[in-house]
């Protein structure tokens, strides 16, 4: 049996650790990266780094490698990878599940400014603040490079890339994040508001405490759409009772054999 994990996120690299620690007799796991990090947390199994071209070139990947259960576990914003892989999963005639991660929800004491779209959030800034903590990734500055009267600091795994704000100071690093250490970083730099999109989980979630208590305001883009028809789970211990299920369906039916490469 063969599971591709089109991974990146956190819940990806879990949901493959527990299938490592399962060792179901003959399952093989191969986990996809995008490859826009320069130092992935590499997960177990196997791996492979790049794009498949587009939802015919996964198509035929998931054809030539008999994957079995194709899991799209992408970030929540990975619009196109998402709808790719269930064209993928139609094309080629295989199961697909989604792994998601709940959005987060604004609690009591929270001031949230929703929007569908970077550039909107952009436009509200002005009118918000003046020293703007920027949580949007490296790849995603140039809506905000027109904004001269602002300044930014921007945390991002990697560089960004131009264009982007003339007036930043950049912050390189990786979650989960403590909650004293999103306190002292808003203190430290005079935050003001907050920009972040709706990702979800636990491990950047405290910027949103830390803002909350002080006051900032916070810009959250919502979520893209996903693709309608497709199975969610929000947990990686869900997704691993999925492949048990499947495996014991494979098991019982016969058709489970020793994996063979080459």
């Amino acid at each position: 049996m063969h599971v591709l994990i089109l991974g990146g996120t956190t819940e990806a690299r879990r949901l493959a650790e527990r299938l490592a620690a399962e060792a179901l007799p003959g399952l093989r796991v191969t986990n996809s990266l995008a490859g826009r990090v320069a130092a992935p947390r590499t997960p177990p199994g196997d791996v492979r780094v790049g794009g498949f071209g587009g939802a015919e070139g996964l198509a035929a990947w998931l054809r030539e490698h008999t994957v079995d259960l194709l899991i799209d576990a992408t970030h929540p914003f990975a619009a196109t990878i998402s709808f790719n892989a269930a064209r993928a999963a139609a094309t080629a005639h295989v199961p697909l599940l989604a792994l998601r991660r709940p959005g987060w929800e604004p609690v009591d004491g929270d001031v949230w400014h929703e929007t569908d779209s970077l550039a909107r959030a952009a436009e509200l800034l002005p009118a918000l603040g003046r020293r703007v903590f920027l949580t949007t990734g490296r790849t995603d500055l140039s809506a905000f490079a027109d904004l001269a009267g602002l300044w930014f600091l921007v945390r991002s795994v990697d560089a960004p890339e131009p264009p982007y704000p003339p007036r930043m100071e950049v912050l390189l690093d990786r979650g989960p994040f403590t909650l004293d250490g999103e306190r002292e970083l808003l203190r430290r730099h005079r935050i003001d508001v907050l920009v972040t999109k709706d990702s979800g989980g636990a491990a950047t979630a405290p910027k949103l405490t830390a803002a909350r208590e002080a006051g900032v305001p916070v810009v959250v883009v919502r979520r893209p759409p996903a693709p309608a028809g497709v199975p969610v789970v929000t947990g990686p211990e869900q997704a691993v009772r999925r492949v048990r299920e499947t495996h014991a369906d494979r098991t019982s039916a016969g058709r489970l054999g020793p994996h063979v490469s080459g």
